[in-house]
């Protein structure tokens, strides 16, 4: 008897802390990721009845109310978690307490050895409790500027899906649970596990870029008009290279101040925010034209079209072939 008990207690427990602004999408998803990558690695040890995952959910809907568990997919026994993930959160981004139940909670949970992971909104929720602190860290590309105004002291870095501390995990984008929840599954129980649930959930394996997505989003609310407005002016300039001198004069500023002042308001030097412009209008001829890419490339000012390359897989981090092969509509890829 005393080893049909033992072999009835899972492998690992995965647990989903959540609040009343969970997305309820998340939540629904990485359970069913986690128990499919369950299933499929009983399988593997030879004995299907046997759970190699167990799953709950930890929930702090009050502000001032104790973290409990409301889930659990094999209840009777202690808790032993070996993973706490915090799904889409709708409310976090707009919320600045750091002395809820739930972020003291997830410190505690983390100082006794649990990974935590934090998805698209909840990783604000991660960052209250300190631990991203001099890290890197992602989160949805449009809470970039958002994020990196609450926690100046994490490294925001929102072109990567998931990144990854061992103790600490980020994912960014509304669906970055599953890209979270596989690389998650491949530490936990193994590459073959992960692969199986991906081909089962007819998701791709990690290795997806955010960058591949987001759209270019310049920093616009900083309060100097002179700036903003060679900004405006760059927006129609997207087909050609514009020199610091040009922009100085529209600006109606000398050089060095014009050059000082930008980097100031935008966070980037003149020639990295037209690249910026200029691969958004690549990404677009590449979607909805039938131009070669030598085509886009000459279009743009780029006379090197391996030079245009390099720039473009740079900042999206696909070939322009590989990202008009995933995002060109199939009518006009037929008739590429």
């Amino acid at each position: 008897m005393a080893k049909t008990a033992r072999a009835s207690v899972p492998q690992i427990e995965i647990g989903l802390a959540c609040d009343a602004g969970s997305s309820n999408t998340g939540i629904h998803g990485l359970t069913d990721l986690f128990t499919y990558a369950g299933e499929f690695a009983g399988k593997r040890h030879g004995d299907p009845t046997r759970p190699s995952v167990r799953i709950s959910h930890w929930r702090a809907d009050d502000p001032v109310a104790e973290v409990r568990c409301t889930y659990d997919s094999c209840p009777g026994s202690p808790h032993a978690l070996s993973l706490l993930v915090i799904p889409g959160n709708v409310r976090a981004p707009e919320q600045t307490d750091t002395d809820s139940p739930l972020v003291h909670w997830l410190r505690g949970r983390h100082a006794e050895g649990v990974v935590l992971a934090g998805v698209c909104g909840g990783v604000f929720i991660l960052a209250r409790t300190g631990l991203l602190a001099g890290r890197q860290a992602t989160t949805h590309w449009s809470f970039n500027e958002l994020f990196a105004q609450q926690f100046p002291d994490v490294l925001t870095e929102t072109d990567h899906m998931v990144i990854d501390y061992g103790d600490v995990v980020t994912a960014g984008g509304v669906l970055a649970w599953a890209d979270l929840g596989l690389r998650l599954t491949e530490r936990f129980l193994g590459t073959a596990v992960m692969l199986e649930t991906a081909r089962y959930m007819l998701v791709d394996p990690p290795g997806r870029e955010q960058r591949y997505y987001s759209e270019f989003d310049p920093r616009t609310k900083h309060g100097d008009e002179a700036i903003l407005r060679v900004q405006n002016w760059l927006s129609t300039q997207r087909e050609r290279p514009v020199s610091v001198v040009d922009m100085a004069q529209y600006a109606d500023l000398e050089a060095r101040t014009f050059l000082r002042r930008f980097i100031a308001a935008t966070g980037m030097k003149p020639s990295e925010y037209q690249q910026r412009l200029r691969v958004t209008r690549a990404r677009e001829m590449l979607e909805f034209s039938q131009a070669s890419v030598e085509e886009i490339s000459w279009n743009l000012g780029y006379r090197d079209v391996e030079g245009f390359r390099r720039v473009f897989r740079k900042v999206m981090g696909l070939t322009p072939s590989d990202y008009r092969r995933r995002f060109c509509p199939p009518a006009l890829q037929q008739r590429l």
